[in-house]
């Protein structure tokens, strides 16, 4: 998988090599140059690395446009560009115009309401979490606007069923 990661305004082209085994040992170049190093997560999103005979304690955590990377006490800002995004129509800023209903994508249950009806919200923010078959996925507001219409948490509902209006 390619991506495009900037970590504190230094551009930088990342391809992750999928591993052979379960093992530890991650693959990857960077700017055509490979890289292995070997990484266990240790809880959510707290991760040990060893590179170059290095010791790293890494920390990930989400921030307004993108992640907090904290690395042996040191601070960096990343933000991550996925070439694949555009074709999953998340990319590129483009957002959808008028009243937009969001419908399930498969029956299940709405397990948290991230925001209220009548509350703005801004293109790609979470509006809620639905469960279906023990996965869960978050719906996200396909445009900037105030949210018209919300299902309640606990709610049941069916595929196509609307989950959610914002205008």
């Amino acid at each position: 998988m390619k991506y495009e990661i900037t970590i504190n305004g230094a551009r930088r082209c990342v391809e992750f090599t999928p591993p052979k085994n379960e093992g530890l040992r991650v693959a990857f170049t960077v700017d055509g140059r490979p890289v292995e190093a070997d990484a266990i997560r240790i809880s959510r999103g707290a991760y040990s690395i060893l590179h170059g005979g290095r010791s790293l304690e890494v920390t990930v955590e989400e921030a307004s446009g993108g992640l907090l990377l904290r690395v042996n006490g040191r601070e960096f800002q990343a933000k991550i560009f996925d070439p694949r995004s555009w074709r999953r129509g998340h990319g590129a800023g483009i957002e959808l115009e008028g009243r937009q209903q969001l419908v399930a994508p498969m029956p299940g249950k709405i397990v948290r309401v991230l925001v209220a009806a009548g509350e703005k919200v801004s293109a790609g923010q979470g509006l809620l979490v639905i469960e279906a078959m023990k996965m869960q996925n978050e719906i996200r507001s396909p445009k900037s606007g105030t949210v018209e219409k919300l299902a309640k948490e606990g709610q049941t509902v069916n595929a196509g069923e609307v989950l959610a209006v914002v205008v």
